[in-house]
């Protein structure tokens, strides 16, 4: 069961980071996008880091999972950040060309 829960935990930060970086794309202004890619950034590099501190790749640190690790200024950050994603995705542009 390890193996199927941490296989889907990567594929839904994965579909997470897609969705960021299609916001940043559609997003209705610059800022918009710089906002969205660097949120996609930070879920990119907690998701990074962590996965590489199980493997033993890289060195143990604080960082903690999204949406995962305990912690509740983490989690509440973590939330502040899909708020923001969903702002700049409900303003964006209706036409994509």
């Amino acid at each position: 069961m390890g193996f199927i829960v941490s296989a889907s935990v990567i594929i839904l930060y994965v579909i997470l980071l897609v969705k960021s970086v299609k916001i940043a794309k559609t997003a209705k202004d610059d800022i918009g996008s710089y906002i969205a890619i660097g949120i996609a950034g930070i879920f990119f590099f907690h998701m990074i880091e962590n996965i590489g501190m199980t493997m033993g790749l890289l060195p143990i640190t604080g960082i903690p999972l999204p949406f995962v690790s305990y912690g509740g200024s983490s989690l509440l950050t973590n939330f502040i950040c899909i708020a923001l994603l969903l702002n700049i995705s409900g303003r964006r542009q209706k036409n994509i060309f």
